[in-house]
């Protein structure tokens, strides 16, 4: 799903940090407490589509699809480290992959069964933001795919 920016708050500064996170200690917000009008007024449509209401981008489509610079990946609606670029790999699915988290309490895991299919999803663990999904394809060390929408994530 792809959608124009129209919420200038949402744009990134040049540091990539969005500027609803600008100047404030992120850990010092309860993120889940947000409802949907604070999270439409400070994302994109694009970014509320999928963040907040379990969207995808279209593949081969995200800024950080084909990207290789070093960095740290963030959640894009909370700031909160997510993945590490050492651990971005080419799936060929379209989609940023990673094999693991930053940390193992970074993202959390549920099972999800939309469309009829079986996945399971990963979040963001502060404030509940939908990334993506994780699959057991991927290569060693852990077999794992984290297939992340890029619209979720800023790099810095």
């Amino acid at each position: 799903m792809t959608g124009s920016k129209t919420n200038s708050s949402a744009d990134p500064t040049p540091t990539g940090v969005p500027k609803h996170l600008q100047g404030i200690d992120p850990n010092q917000v309860d993120w889940k407490a947000k409802d949907q009008a604070y999270w439409k007024e400070h994302l994109s449509p694009e970014q509320f589509a999928i963040c907040r209401d379990a969207g995808t981008e279209r593949p081969w489509t995200g800024q950080y699809c084909r990207s290789h610079e070093p960095g740290m990946y963030y959640c894009a609606c909370c700031g909160l480290p997510l993945f590490e670029s050492t651990n971005k790999f080419e799936s060929g699915t379209g989609w940023p992959s990673f094999t693991e988290p930053y940390t193992k309490d970074a993202v959390m895991e549920r099972a999800d069964n939309a469309f009829g299919m079986s996945r399971v999803e990963v979040l963001c663990s502060r404030c509940g933001a939908h990334l993506g999904h994780v699959f057991e394809d991927g290569p060693p060390p852990t077999g794992r795919r984290y297939c992340i929408n890029s619209v979720c994530l800023f790099r810095k």
